[in-house]
């Protein structure tokens, strides 16, 4: 091993094992190449790779110190729990180099206009970037039309608050769907009504008469990936949807926060079906970068625009991050992290389905197959008590989430279901997780 190496070695592992502690400041380069009997320079280079590993940092005119870090080097989850329940992306995935490059060549391209409000509807540069990016999933838009803010549940709650041009007023969500919305919808005492989706699909003549009939301002679907069934719709349901909304003038939301994390191809959102500009495509990039990143697109139809710009009365999204997500893309890193992201996932949700099948023989759990995505839906017997079944296996190590939650408070057709998400979860954990659920499930006769 060479020198240089030898001392980076060295270095990492008296850091990790507490011989440096986190906020301590490491020997100077001199007393350092004293210690390791080499030149100074082999001691600057092996410092200057530990800086950009993030494991110290340097001070001018003090020297360098070990970066104080707020928790384990670990995946940030309780030793021995198998989690099933957080759909937050995997920080061991984080691309925590890549997106500091893009950080710092942000601050050089732009240092004059990052520290300033910016306009509502985000950063020039960023919008033009997109209409390429989003031309990629079939959504085909202007600048002008794309929209920035913190995340895709801030553009969902401005759009609830919003006159629609049809002067409807209730908004339809599937049932079950996204728990934080529903909340909010019936906190802010918004006119809301549901429809039933399954993992197979949804009934097609009730939409349209609910479409007809209701007084709907707008249908809110999350076309693939749904959470909590995982399941995404044909592409015959997704032309039927566009075609029922520009037919009975109803608006579409189409959440299409998942949009990334499938490796289906040709998969394109109802947005692409639509001839009257009815439908609304809002995207995230937290579960593809960071969740704190905190940034979202919407793709309004042209005579939304004004409309919504008034709702959306404030910048509240970091022009910094903005930038940085610019470059990020641009660079082609987004594209290369989503690949490595995507064969992740797509490993942990073959791993769930072979442990399904191999420990669900007795049929005593029912899931759809999904081959994409982060979530499965595991039906259970009517008899099981979710909130037992959820406890007794949180005792067991195992987090999972009980479909109750996904439901509005007064709707009565529901499915008993838990959730599962795949992101947090170790590869090695998942066929352990699912051997626990079905054999808690069987022990439902000793509850």
């Amino acid at each position: 091993m060479k020198k240089y190496a030898a001392i980076l070695s060295d270095m990492e592992q008296k850091i990790r094992q507490g011989k440096f502690a986190p906020g301590q400041k490491l020997p100077s380069v001199r007393d350092a190449a004293g210690h390791y009997r080499c030149s100074v320079s082999t001691v600057t280079r092996a410092y200057a790779e530990l800086e950009r590993r993030h494991a110290i940092y340097a001070i001018p005119q003090s020297g360098y110190y070990v970066v104080d870090k707020p928790m384990d080097e670990g995946d940030g989850q309780e030793n021995g729990v198998i989690d099933f329940a957080s759909a937050l992306p995997d920080i061991n995935l984080f691309p925590y180099l890549d997106f500091q490059h893009c950080l710092n060549k942000a601050i050089d391209t732009y240092k004059h206009h990052l520290f300033t409000y910016g306009g509502n509807q985000g950063m020039e540069s960023l919008r033009h970037t997109l209409v390429s990016h989003l031309a990629g999933d079939q959504v085909f838009a202007k600048s002008e039309q794309i929209f920035i803010t913190s995340g895709a549940q801030q553009m969902l709650e401005m759009l609830a608050k919003m006159p629609f041009p049809n002067g409807n007023e209730v908004i339809l969500v599937e049932q079950p769907s996204y728990d934080i919305y529903l909340r909010f919808l019936e906190t802010e005492n918004l006119p809301v009504k549901g429809i039933v989706r399954t993992a197979d699909g949804i009934d097609l003549a009730e939409l349209e008469e609910t479409f007809r009939s209701g007084g709907i301002k707008f249908f809110y679907t999350m076309t693939r990936y749904h959470n909590p069934l995982g399941t995404s719709y044909t592409v015959q349901e997704r032309k039927a949807i566009a075609r029922l909304a520009d037919k009975y003038g109803v608006y579409v939301v189409e959440d299409d926060y998942m949009a990334d994390l499938g490796n289906e191809r040709g998969f394109d959102p109802i947005f692409a079906y639509s001839r009257k500009e009815h439908v609304i495509y809002v995207k995230s990039f937290s579960k593809i970068i960071f969740p704190g990143l905190r940034l979202g697109a919407a793709v309004m139809p042209g005579h939304l625009v004004e409309t919504f710009r008034h709702y959306k009365r404030y910048p509240d999204t970091s022009l910094l991050s903005q930038a940085a997500l610019e470059i990020y893309i641009k660079n082609g890193m987004y594209e290369r992290h989503k690949h490595a992201i995507c064969n992740q996932y797509a490993a942990r949700i073959r791993a769930a389905n072979d442990a399904i099948q191999r420990h669900n023989k007795d049929g005593v759990i029912e899931a759809a197959h999904v081959a994409s995505g982060i979530y499965i839906q595991l039906k259970v017997p009517r008899t099981v008590n979710l909130e037992r079944l959820v406890a007794r296996l949180e005792d067991r190590g195992i987090k999972v989430i009980s479909g109750k939650k996904h439901y509005l408070s007064h709707f009565r057709t529901r499915e008993k279901f838990i959730r599962i998400s795949i992101s947090r979860a170790r590869l090695e954990q998942i066929d352990e997780g699912i051997r626990g659920i079905v054999e808690e499930i069987k022990r439902n006769d000793s509850w």
